[in-house]
């Protein structure tokens, strides 16, 4: 099921998920991790610190990653290279710009 469907089932299902964002998570990776069979007193406990708030949630942790390998060059990956070499390359190529070397 795609992340789009999952989300529009929970929203649709348990109106009150819509306003906050933790519990939403919490719910979408309990139904995964229970599908992996992982024990319920393990989801539960981690689940209710993630709808709590009192976990890092998953987009701050995107944000900062890219903020900081923006502002850093030494922090970025390999995916990083790649898509910035090659197909940066090829669009500036199809938009009709000078391909740098």
């Amino acid at each position: 099921m795609k992340t789009k469907d999952k989300v529009k089932y929970w929203l649709e299902k348990h109106p009150h998920l819509r306003d906050d964002d933790n519990r939403l998570f919490a719910n979408i990776w309990d139904s995964e991790l229970e599908s992996f069979g992982v024990d319920r007193d393990v989801r539960k406990h981690i689940l209710a610190l993630i709808a709590q708030g009192k976990l890092t949630s998953a987009p701050s942790i995107k944000r900062a990653r890219a903020k900081l390998q923006e502002e850093d060059p030494q922090l970025r990956g390999d995916k990083y290279y790649l898509r910035k070499g090659t197909f940066q390359d090829e669009w500036r190529k199809k938009l009709g710009y000078e391909v740098r070397k």
